[in-house]
């Protein structure tokens, strides 16, 4: 099929800024669907002009009944960078779609700073909560943001301060490759609180001060850098765990019996558009597990209260489970299990005596492999120091072939 949408992107630099397949699409559009913003940019042209559906949800159907219309869909920048154009390809094929890109803000800022844009974090927090910076802010990083409006700025430099990166250099980059494109320097503990645009690009280069909190990306968190009662899982433990559920791109976890959140948590900072869903019946640790998700930098962690298996009904499939507590309740194991896509991790730590006797017999029946780990950590003893036992965790780990 012929396409008849035609995805344009455009830049401050408006209608002059385009392209000539753009200019050409645009002359001979039927359609033309957009903001306000953006038809402000345009000339006298003969299609009809259609605002964005309010919801912006609502876009995805209304765009069908254009179907028989060359139509164009006019965004910023990029479409194909954090824009529109992913949600539209999964809803019209690819065949009935032609994409126009303009300069992305992000490629226009690294012009602007001199940076090369595969060594910096590239990502979004517009119409995403801000506690999304919180995973990238580590030692020497450089992140571009694109940011929700002008309050993006002062929130971004909070966060910096509350780790003790205070003086990692903030750029705000304004309406750029426009005619009132404005860029400014300054520290993150001297925020100049400018009448800002909200179009803008944030760009920081972190630094860290001695007594920063620095949370790394690879499984493992201490165990403070959680608000916790106790229950979770511990650090050592808990790198181990993540390690045989292995992350990858996109994937969903469930975290059954998720305690304070810990292994969810980790999970979604592991690697790019890792899903979570904590499952848990105390409401205090649901509210720790939301306080842990802001501080830690996945917001968007869902948390399910409830218990198992009762609550995980209705809940889309995983592609890796993790079960902390209660894998003996009844029929709490074989829920997970027939929810586990093909291909998906289990693992599941106990304790207690009765809960390896359950994870004897699940290995005996789906294989996969049992470790025991034995953790000694330094403590007083008297006037001398020795190597205390903790409680050891005997884990099961199994693929669903």
């Amino acid at each position: 099929m012929k396409p008849w949408l035609t995805i344009v992107g455009m830049g401050e630099d408006g209608f002059n800024g385009l392209s000539a397949a753009a200019k050409s699409a645009l002359d001979n559009a039927a359609v033309i669907v957009g903001s306000e913003r953006l038809f402000i940019m345009l000339p006298p042209l003969t299609a009809e002009r259609h605002l964005w559906p309010q919801p912006f949800s609502a876009f995805y159907k209304e765009i069908q009944k254009f179907k028989t219309h060359q139509t164009v869909l006019l965004t910023t920048g990029d479409p194909m960078n954090f824009g529109v154009a992913r949600k539209i390809f999964e809803v019209i094929p690819s065949d009935e779609i032609t994409v126009i890109p303009h300069l992305s803000a992000f490629t226009l800022a690294a012009a602007r700073l001199g940076w090369s844009i595969p060594d910096c974090d590239c990502f979004t927090i517009h119409g995403r909560p801000a506690a999304t910076v919180e995973a990238f802010i580590q030692p020497e990083a450089k992140l571009m943001i694109l940011t929700q409006d002008e309050s993006s700025i002062a929130e971004a430099c909070r966060r910096l301060v509350a780790r003790g990166f205070d003086t990692s250099s903030i750029t705000v980059l304004e309406n750029l490759g426009g005619s009132r494109e404005r860029i400014t320097h300054f520290t993150a503990n001297d925020n100049p609180n400018l009448n800002w645009s909200p179009l803008n690009t944030l760009a920081i280069s972190c630094v860290a001060s001695a007594s920063a909190k620095i949370h790394a990306r690879v499984g493992g968190l201490p165990d403070d850098a959680f608000h916790h009662d106790g229950q979770l899982t511990k650090r050592e433990v808990r790198a181990a765990t993540l390690a045989a559920l292995a992350p990858a791109p996109d994937q969903r976890l469930w975290d059954v019996g998720a305690g304070c959140g810990s292994v969810a948590i980790e999970w979604m900072r592991s690697t790019r558009g890792c899903e979570a869903i904590a499952i848990e019946h105390n409401p205090e640790r649901c509210a720790m597990i939301a306080k842990n998700a802001d501080h830690l930098g996945t917001p968007r962690l869902q948390c399910v209260q409830g218990a198992a298996p009762t609550a995980l009904a209705g809940l889309p499939s995983p592609q890796a489970i993790f079960i902390g507590g209660g894998i003996g309740e009844a029929g709490v194991f074989d829920v997970c299990w027939q929810a586990l896509k093909p291909g998906g991790r289990l693992v599941a730590n106990v304790v207690t005596i009765e809960g390896e006797m359950h994870l004897f017999d699940l290995q005996e029946k789906h294989g996969g492999e049992l470790v025991r780990f034995d953790i000694s950590r330094l403590a007083s003893v008297g006037q001398f120091r020795a190597l205390k036992p903790k409680m050891p965790v005997t884990q099961w780990h199994v693929i669903k072939t």
